[in-house]
């Protein structure tokens, strides 16, 4: 600061220059800046445009768990409750294959419980009992996944 280099009296204009231990901000007229607030980001997180390397699964999953909203009700107490009701309710049986559903995930076997319609974010059918049903993961990850991206 300009203060500290000061050691004599100055005089600017006819007056006294302030000696070191005042303020030559107040003297001079200026006023001092206060701090800046950190401004919020308007750009919500977009998702890559060239997509992710292959088999990268957890940084696709991660991706859409904070792009789209309704991939956290399957994180929910009610949401696993209700799997769980439904896979009981179909006996641990594939509805479209027959398998039973007895692997742990990420075995073929392994049990999904699967929306009929997709429900897109609509409410109504994500909770929809008449709209679930118990598949393998072996049909949902390939017949169910083509069948989904012909309708588009």
């Amino acid at each position: 600061m300009l203060e500290r280099w000061i050691a004599f009296p100055l005089r600017f204009e006819g007056q006294i220059v302030p000696s070191e231990n005042s303020d030559l901000s107040s003297f001079l007229g200026l006023k001092r800046m206060g701090r800046l607030k950190a401004v919020k980001p308007r750009v919500a997180a977009l998702p890559p445009r060239i997509g992710h390397a292959a088999g990268d699964e957890q940084a696709r999953h991660r991706e859409r768990d904070a792009t789209i909203g309704w991939r956290a009700w399957y994180k929910t107490a009610r949401w696993q409750k209700l799997r769980l009701k439904i896979l009981q309710r179909d006996l641990y049986t594939c509805q479209k294959t027959g398998v039973l559903l007895s692997g742990k995930h990420p075995a073929p076997n392994s049990p999904v419980v699967d929306h009929k319609r997709a429900h897109r974010g609509d409410e109504r059918l994500f909770w929809d009992e008449d709209n679930l049903h118990a598949v393998s993961k072996a049909y949902h990850d390939s017949e169910k996944q083509a069948e989904e991206r012909r309708r588009g």
